[in-house]
């Protein structure tokens, strides 16, 4: 379970950026870790100074996992719009052909808005779902594609799409994507756990995961592929379910759905697993027999060998988180690969492995905590490559998400620190939103503390927390459904809150000025439910889980115990907390509401929860907080600009060497990634991110 910064972050970081700026100048380049600026988003480069401190084999094998992340980006575009590899083909193939005739002004549109495609996995807000729609024109983007198409784009394959051989076929493509790229009202939510009148949270959302199918069709269906199939309905009403895998080489599994991006994926991992030691390249083989197979089994045999294995260049890569899917049971494509940072590690393994103590000063039932622990593997890390459905965002990751494998194998943390630093320094908003100065003064000397910590604690010793009753040791997603992740991201910010105040992080030597720093906490998770609201433009409900945690926690609170408090000052709204250790208990009531309602699968229970608290705001209050966020200058979300390796391959095809670099350029970094598949994207621009000869 990923865990987003509670205000801004993304995942790793070395410098301060500027954020009002667009794209910065060769002079400015070595002071910002902005890459570039545009409309609300900004693109951040990724770093890691751990690199450099590899053993070759070990950089090898980092290059070989970064390319099999590259191999199954693709996916998620599908798994969000059925329209979305053929959007991004078409786009593509413009941008890397630099818009052949287009003025510059047409151009620059088509640029933004690419951008903008790439860094949301298609055209839908990455965090809102709603769709976004272009400044240029479709005869514009009709004369651009023509152009491009003249200059060599479209003239090959991209991966399962066949080459537009002629001016026509460019013109049937384009009007045939004219809805899902112009229409605000075509596909306009990518998830809708809040559908409009008359639809199904299936039928009103624009993902890939289910064909045709209604809740109502679901109810009594038998999914043998829960994670890892697209439930399709067919013309006489019945439903089979199409599996991601690649198939076996002896043909007895045929391939399926993604086969293409999976077996490329293979072919990367297969060179991987000969650099691996024993454990991990056991770890890998079991990842290739479950994309040959696509079996359940598989894919739970893979995620024991994994959460037991600790090597120094870590991965994920798989169908792994259910966000996307408003039913909460389809895993989105997503990877990424890590380097270890040692030092943070050790510091943050008192806390995995004090887990059971944490477990017994929970605030529940003594029937729902655990006695049997298996201490979590924890992992301060530098991120080399994310893909897929893995964003920048992202400051912690808990895996794997099976309850089976939670509790015979424990669970492994990623703490993706740097995250949080970076943008607090790049522009904060505190003082725009502080309700005090002493607030304000508290939150610029330890909120970066207080959130690390809060990860930390929602990583290790929240989402592996907690013990299920009988009637739900499967699992409780089958009886949560779509409010089961809202429910496990609450759960685990939750225990975090609950635990600041616990004497034992002083005596672990985590937390110095642990007052301040509590303090801080409270009054981050108080606030963010009001500064979360720039994120969400439009409508009045909030569809996207971590969103929906942070006000369930805030709301609750504030109606059961009067802690936190909205008030009026020159025209602007303010929250604060009235009393932190009533909060607390407010925090220890709902916390141990939310380990019962899920140890038991209480749907009702969870369902009235959400909906009361964690769904609507007031969207008079949202259009203000956007327009001083407006006058702050700041973006409101963040994509990642990548490591780039370079390995140089002897005739043996082995890597002698591999380069690591800084690109600093978001356009050239998806234009690489996707001439893995389309080889006309490098007639348009060079396409170095593979290996070199």
């Amino acid at each position: 379970m990923k865990r987003p910064a509670l205000s801004i972050g993304l995942c790793f970081t070395i410098m301060a950026a500027a954020p009002q700026a667009q794209a910065p100048t060769a002079a400015r380049a070595a002071a910002t870790s902005l890459v570039e600026r545009v409309g609300d988003i900004g693109f951040i480069q990724l770093r890691s100074a751990s690199f450099s401190q590899l053993a070759p084999r070990q950089q090898a094998l980092a290059f070989w996992l970064t390319q099999a992340s590259i191999a199954i980006d693709p996916i998620i575009y599908d798994q969000l719009s059925a329209y979305g590899l053929r959007e991004k083909r078409l786009l593509e193939g413009v941008i890397a052909h630099g818009g052949a005739g287009a003025s510059k002004d047409v151009f620059d549109k088509l640029r933004t808005y690419a951008l903008l495609f790439w860094a949301n996995r298609g055209n839908h807000n990455e965090t809102t779902a709603q769709k976004f729609v272009p400044s240029f024109t479709p005869e514009e983007l009709t004369a651009a594609a023509l152009a491009a198409h003249a200059k060599g784009a479209f003239a090959s394959s991209s991966a399962d799409l066949p080459p537009l051989r002629s001016a026509d076929e460019v013109k049937r493509e384009v009007a045939a994507l004219q809805a899902a790229i112009f229409d605000p009202a075509f596909e306009p939510m990518a998830t809708a756990k809040t559908p409009p009148s008359g639809q199904d949270i299936l039928q009103a959302s624009s993902n890939t995961f289910y064909r045709g199918a209604t809740l109502a069709d679901l109810k009594d269906f038998q999914e043998h592929y829960p994670l890892n199939s697209r439930v399709v309905k067919g013309a006489d009403g019945s439903l089979h379910e199409e599996v991601y895998r690649a198939g076996t080489a002896d043909g007895r599994v045929p391939p399926g759905l993604y086969a293409t991006y999976l077996k490329r994926a293979i072919e990367c991992l297969e060179k991987a697993r000969g650099l691996a030691d024993g454990a991990q390249a056991k770890v890998i083989g079991d990842l290739i027999q479950f994309y040959q197979t696509g079996d359940p089994k598989d894919w739970l045999q893979f995620g024991g060998d994994w959460v037991q294995n600790d090597p120094t260049v870590d991965f994920a890569n798989g169908f792994i988180e259910v966000y996307r899917d408003a039913r909460g049971a389809k895993g989105s494509s997503q990877s990424f690969v890590t380097v270890t940072d040692r030092a943070v590690s050790d510091a943050m393994r008192k806390l995995a492995d004090n887990a059971a103590y944490f477990e017994q000063k929970a605030p529940w039932d003594a029937k729902y905590k655990k006695q049997d622990f298996q201490p979590p593997v924890v992992k301060a890390v530098e991120v080399l490559i994310e893909t897929g459905d893995f964003h920048v965002s992202t400051i912690g990751d808990n895996l794997p998400n099976e309850n089976e494998i939670h509790e015979k194998y424990g669970t492994k943390n990623f703490l993706l620190l740097g995250s949080s630093h970076a943008l607090s320094a790049a522009g904060s908003s505190i003082n725009e939103f502080a309700a005090s100065p002493e607030e304000a003064e508290r939150n610029a000397r330890y909120s970066d503390e207080a959130e690390d910590l809060l990860t930390a604690m929602h990583e290790v010793i929240g989402h592996g927390s907690g013990k299920l009753s009988e009637r739900v040791q499967e699992g409780p997603q089958k009886y949560l459904k779509e409010y089961f992740s809202t429910l496990e991201e609450a759960r685990a910010d939750l225990m975090g809150l609950w635990n600041i105040w616990d004497p034992k992080l002083k005596t672990l030597d985590l937390v110095q000025n642990q007052e301040e720093i509590a303090r801080a906490m409270y009054d981050d998770a108080a606030r963010a439910p009001l500064t979360q609201l720039r994120r969400i433009p439009k409508g009045e409900t909030i569809e996207e889980d971590h969103q929906r945690d942070r006000q369930l926690i805030a709301n609750y609170i504030k109606d059961k115990t009067g802690a936190i408090e909205y008030f009026d000052r020159g025209g602007k709204t303010f929250v604060r907390v009235t009393d932190y250790q009533k909060m607390r208990g407010g925090v220890g009531q709902l916390l141990a509401e939310l380990m019962r309602i899920k140890a038991e699968g209480d749907y009702g229970a969870i369902k009235t929860l959400v909906d009361r608290y964690g769904v609507r705001f007031d969207p008079a209050l949202r259009d203000q907080v956007v327009a001083r966020f407006k006058r702050l200058n700041l973006p409101t979300y963040w994509a990642g600009v990548n490591t780039k390796l370079t390995a140089t391959i002897d005739g043996a095809a082995n890597v002698t060497s591999v380069k690591m670099s800084y690109p600093r350029d978001a356009v050239g970094q998806y234009l690489e990634y996707g001439a893995m598949y389309d080889a006309s994207l490098k007639s348009g621009q060079s396409a170095g991110s593979g290996p070199s000869r």
